[in-house]
């Protein structure tokens, strides 16, 4: 979708009618992802692919109908063993396509959307795919605020939380309501696209917990990258791909690399000669969590020399130390479902309580 924006922008801005095409599933082996889209301008212009030069040309015809139709369409392009040359795709995939018309009247959404990716804001756009909800309807979502609708406001609200869910991690699903937004139903499909880059998880020390940490950081949706200074532990045949590993003392990595507020540091060195320098430079950076590893014993000392560098203890309130929940965990991979709990915790603002201990909704509004 991105590389459409700028055309889909101008054409948006001039109150011009445009075709739209997402793909929104896809099932085996297909060129493009979920959210891949194509644009036909009011003149015919086409931008953007859905297959990489496979249904193209079916996609733009249905576009033409459907701008003059109105009607939002969902079209299934697949491979054809009959004719390998009809219309399909023929590396052996599936994709669904959602095809709609847009203009600023029908879709204030999309709007918000655009100005939201021009300006380097994190949005999700929800769109309706098949059920009996208006399809085509979206729902532009920012951590902050929402703009459109899907036709019924228990939908609005419940696509509006899980979209921020989403965007939280940069993911790209579909998601299934019932006609008011109910959970546990499947009537409704909905697209949420989300326009964030996925959040990075900061691993440091190359030790077999780092590598369990690093394992359930990419399932979460984290793009990880594992740093140590010592090459003979910081080795790619260590860590699994797509984790990133890197060779350099901590402090100087952190220095030279970017975070955000859903940026996430683990710290399992125990060693204050990377931990010491690391934290400091930590501490007084943006991060949705900054974790370290040790026992209490290491915890005390490490907060006497962070001290003694001199942070105070606003930037010493964000330290989670000894890292992790208290779930009784031993070997490395629980170590690292105890550390996942506690990101979990804390970016949704849950107890780490067990919910037989807990009232009230399990899901509540995001903090």
């Amino acid at each position: 979708m991105r590389e459409v924006l700028p055309a889909v922008g101008e054409w948006y801005a001039a109150g011009a009618p445009f075709g739209l095409a997402t793909v929104v599933t896809v099932t085996r082996s297909a060129p493009r992802e979920p959210g891949a889209a194509l644009a036909v301008g009011p003149g015919g212009e086409v931008v953007g692919s859905v297959s990489g030069g496979c249904v193209e040309g079916a996609v733009f015809e249905l576009a033409q109908e459907v701008m003059a139709s109105g009607q939002a369409r969902l079209e299934t392009f697949g491979y054809s063993d009959e004719d390998a040359f009809a219309v399909g795709l023929t590396c052996g995939g599936e994709i669904g396509v959602l095809v709609r018309r847009v203009t600023p009247a029908q879709d204030p959404a999309l709007g918000e959307v655009v100005r939201a990716v021009a300006a380097g804001r994190p949005v999700t756009l929800a769109t309706v795919v098949d059920g009996p909800a208006p399809r085509g309807a979206t729902l532009a979502v920012r951590p902050e605020a929402v703009s459109g609708s899907l036709g019924a406001a228990g939908l609005d609200a419940a696509v509006a939380a899980d979209a921020r869910g989403e965007l939280a991690l940069g993911a790209t699903v579909e998601r299934h309501y019932g006609p008011h937004g109910e959970r546990r139903e499947d009537a409704v499909t909905v697209f949420l696209h989300s326009f964030a880059p996925p959040p990075r998880m900061l691993v440091f020390g190359a030790i077999d917990y780092a590598a369990a940490v690093a394992r359930i950081g990419v399932f979460l949706g984290y793009r990880v990258t594992v740093c140590d200074a010592r090459p003979v532990f910081a080795t790619p045949r260590r860590f699994q791909d797509p984790v990133e590993v890197v060779v350099e003392w901590p402090h100087r990595f952190l220095r030279g690399t970017p975070t955000d507020g859903r940026t996430v540091v683990c710290v399992l060195t125990h060693d204050p000669k990377f931990d010491v320098p690391l934290l400091e430079v930590a501490l007084r950076r943006p991060a949705a969590y900054i974790g370290a590893m040790g026992s209490r014993r290491t915890h005390d000392d490490r907060m006497r020399r962070l001290r003694e560098a001199g942070l105070d203890d606003a930037e010493l309130a964000r330290l989670r130390s000894p890292v992790g929940l208290d779930l009784g965990a031993r070997t490395p991979e629980e170590v690292a479902v105890s550390v996942a709990a506690e990101i979990v915790a804390l970016r949704w603002g849950g107890s780490g309580a067990p919910l037989t201990a807990t009232s009230g909704v399990i899901h509540p509004p995001a903090p």
